[in-house]
């Protein structure tokens, strides 16, 4: 099996896998509709093409900056006719950075790595409004390993300032400055049972009918390597006088 990663990281992403009505709600990382969504726009597949190549890889998220969940009142009118039309709540995440991976057939994920280099439609963190302010293909190679391993070698993808800011509270608090420990969500394999269960494997995005399909999700935590921009040359000197 063959491995290919994603950066997600950007302004605002919003990844739902349920809506009630005017009230649009975001998991706490990226789903697998929506990630799988992301590469078959960037393959170019019309909403109503067949999905169960994508929807019968495996996938994972790892969150590298969890960002913070905020919360968008909006108004609409209708353009023609300039009713109201019905108040609405969105849910995003604010400056959050996560490494997601999918694992399968290496033929498909070449195409798929290929088409994230030249998207045939630009790709967004779940809704159009959320564009990506980072590359989602991350400029490495596909990787010949488990999904697990691949997420837990990838280097850090936080931002800079998130960590500084960590490195900050750990010197205050007198603990090692190195990458914390960040949580993982992987498909349950069959031989073991799933910590929780999702609703969020594709099996159609044609408008007129959209179904999704029920996943089983796996947990654990990891500490990835910390990276090339971890290096900060002011770190021995002193403040001026």
């Amino acid at each position: 099996m063959t491995v290919l990663l994603l950066r997600l990281a950007g302004p605002l992403q919003s990844w739902g896998s349920a809506a009630r009505f005017a009230r649009r709600t975001t998991e706490n990382a990226p789903t697998k509709s929506g990630v799988l969504g992301l590469l078959a726009a960037a393959e170019g597949r019309p909403r109503t093409a067949d999905l169960s190549d994508l929807a019968a890889l495996r996938f994972g998220v790892r969150i590298d900056q969890p960002g913070t969940r905020l919360r968008d009142f909006q108004t609409a009118h209708h353009q023609d006719s300039g009713k109201a039309m019905p108040l609405s709540d969105r849910f995003y995440l604010a400056d959050a950075v996560f490494v997601a991976g999918v694992e399968g057939d290496t033929g498909l994920l070449n195409r798929l790595h290929q088409a994230l280099r030249a998207p045939r439609f630009l790709p967004y963190l779940g809704r159009r409004s959320c564009p990506p302010s980072r590359p989602v293909e991350m400029g490495r190679p596909l990787e010949d390993v488990t999904l697990e391993e691949a997420l837990r070698g990838a280097e850090w993808q936080a931002s800079p300032w998130y960590k500084r800011r960590l490195q900050r509270m750990a010197k205050n608090e007198q603990q090692s400055a190195g990458p914390p420990a960040l949580d993982l969500f992987l498909d349950a394999p069959p031989s073991q049972a799933p910590h929780l269960s999702l609703r969020d494997t594709p099996l159609s995005f044609d408008p007129r009918h959209r179904q999704y399909g029920l996943r089983g999700v796996v947990t654990d935590r990891t500490v990835p390597p910390p990276g090339d921009d971890d290096h900060d040359p002011t770190a021995v000197l002193s403040p001026a006088p």
